[in-house]
This record gives structure tokens, sequence and C-alpha cells, in this order.
């Protein structure tokens, strides 16, 4: 008779119970484990300033994570590239502006708008506060500044008709991004494209104050400044509606603790906690997009609509070719 005891045949033998112990904690540390948090690049329109705040505060509360997404802000080079890497595929999301979009869709980029950012004009014709231009009516004969043509001169042009002026009664002067120093050096009377929370901010702290025209109380449709391209060929990409969920609680953290969120933001990086960036954070804050997703589809075809009118488009597709809300398509 063996002196070994054989297994209990109803009880499974030593060996195979540790195996299967191992096979659970296997599986329950797998469970457990996060999943791999997918990389989604964005391209940003210029420098990192507080207009990207929404993305920035998204970032740093960990909700872009918690989303499940690796988000990367990338600077360009040149502003005019990121929505032409999108359009290639070579980036997933770019910052742009609702009125180059529709640049964008006549030139046949299969750009799609999918979230807005900063959801007012920016954009203002400025002059120094103590010159000699108290209204656009004084304007006729002035020379003024500019860094992009064809949308900022029909807005422009469009200001200076509500009030009995044309383009012809005004000599344009490209003067690059240099806005600030070229009305500063008086090689200018005016600008146009200067932003309302920037360039009035930088005048004042260079000890000069400065006058600003809106454009939207000048005739020219509201429109948003700010927006977020995606190729059209990846909007059903499951990573975009993650991107919009994050950015929406971005935008309730940022509008509900903005002094936190302006800590979040200074620390974000060096170079960012200066009094510039202080002053344009605080006239940012009442612009962003509340709603990030939502499409305010009249303000689209306004514009759209301007635009014709205004000669700077001739074959526009329709605006649902390039606008959406994704929210609303799932």
């Amino acid at each position: 008779m063996s002196l070994l005891r054989r297994p209990h045949p109803r009880h499974p033998h030593p060996r195979r119970r540790l195996s299967a112990l191992a096979a659970t904690l296997a599986a329950l540390l797998l469970a457990a484990a996060p999943a791999r948090a997918e990389p989604l690049v964005i391209l940003l329109d210029w420098f990192l300033n507080p207009d990207h705040a929404p993305l920035v505060v998204a970032q740093e509360k960990g909700f872009f994570a918690e989303a499940g997404l690796e988000v990367e802000m990338i600077e360009p080079a040149d502003p005019n590239d990121p929505p032409k890497l999108v359009a290639a595929g070579q980036a997933e999301l770019a910052v742009t502006y609702q009125p180059m979009l529709y640049l964008q869709a006549e030139a046949g980029l299969p750009l799609v708008r999918i979230a807005t950012l900063v959801a007012t004009p920016l954009n203002t014709l400025v002059v120094l506060a103590d010159g000699p231009i108290e209204t656009i009516a004084d304007l006729r004969g002035a020379r003024i500044g500019y860094s992009i043509g064809g949308i900022e001169e029909a807005v422009l042009g469009t200001m200076l008709a509500s009030h009995g002026l044309s383009l012809e009664e005004v000599e344009l002067i490209n003067v690059n991004f240099a806005l600030s120093p070229a009305l500063l050096a008086g090689r200018v009377e005016a600008v146009i494209g200067a932003y309302r929370n920037f360039e009035l901010n930088q005048l004042e702290l260079e000890g000069s104050a400065g006058r600003a025209f809106y454009p939207e109380e000048e005739g020219v449709p509201a429109f948003d400044e700010l927006i977020v391209v995606a190729n059209r060929a990846g909007l059903d990409d499951p990573r975009l509606p993650a991107f919009l969920e994050a950015l929406d609680r971005g935008v309730q953290y940022l509008v509900n603790h903005p002094e936190e969120s302006w800590a979040l933001f200074a620390a974000y990086r060096d170079g960012l906690d200066d009094e510039l960036n202080r002053r344009a954070w605080w006239d940012t804050l009442p612009r962003f997009a509340l709603r990030p997703a939502a499409v305010d589809w009249g303000r689209y075809y306004r514009f759209a609509a301007f635009l014709e009118e205004a000669g700077i488009v001739a074959d526009l597709p329709p605006v649902e070719d390039y606008v959406i809300d994704l929210n609303q398509r799932r």
C-alpha cells in the first residue's frame, strides 16, 4: 500500500488550486490596472496664452487623463500650418478661427469644426487713446496696419462703410504681427486685428492707452474667435467625444474657480506667470464657450453670407460640410 495519500476526488490537486488562484489574481490585477491612455495631438494657433486656458485646465486637473487621453499641445512655428497638418492627417486636432474656416473650406481642406474655445470676437480696430482718431470717421487718409489680408480687409471695409468711408480712403500697411509696436512707433495711426484681451493690455503696460472699436458693433456679424477643427475622415474617432467631455469639464472648472485656474495656468510652464498674461486672463474669462461642442448655426450662416457678400469667398460648400455638433451626432 502506498504511503502517499491521494487527493480526495472531490478536491482539486494542490498544484491545480495554486494555478487557479494565480490565474484569478492575474485577472483581478489586469482589471484593476488603468487602461493605456490614448495619445491625442492638438496643434495650437499660436504660442500658449490665456486663450487656451480651457485646454490647460483640463490637462492640469486630470480631466483628459480621466477620459483616457494623453493630450499633447504643440505650438506651431507658423500659425498658418496647424489646419493644413490636420487636413494632411499629421495631427488629430488644431486650433483655428471661425473666419479662417471658410477660406479653408473653400480651398477644399477636409476640416470640420468640432468645438469652440472663445465664443466672441477678440479682433478690434485700435488707435492710441491720446491720438487724433476719436471716431472711425476720423480715419480718412490714415495708415492702418494689418497682419493677415482678406478677412481683416473685409472686417475693416465694413467698419469703415458704417461711417461713410471706404478702403480706398485709407492706406493699408502690412506690419506682420507687430501691431502694437507699429502703433507705438507712429508707423500707423490704427491697427486692425488687435486682440482686445492682449494688445490693449500690452499698450497700457508700455505706458500708452489704446482706444478700441469693436467689429460686432460696426456692422460685422459676431463670430467665434477660436475653434477646434478635426479631419472629416476622423469624425468617428472615439477619442473626439472623450476630448469634448474633458474640455467641457475644464471650462466648468475654469469659470467656477478662476483664481485656482489662473494658478494652474501660471505654473504650467516657465514664462506664463507675467503681468500681460495675468491681465489677459481676466479679460478673456467671460469669453470662453460654456458649451464647447454646441454650435450656433445662425452665427455660422450669417458669417458665411457676410464673406460671400464681401467677395472674400465665391464657392463655399454648405456650412454643414465643415461644422458639426458631435453631441447631436451620437
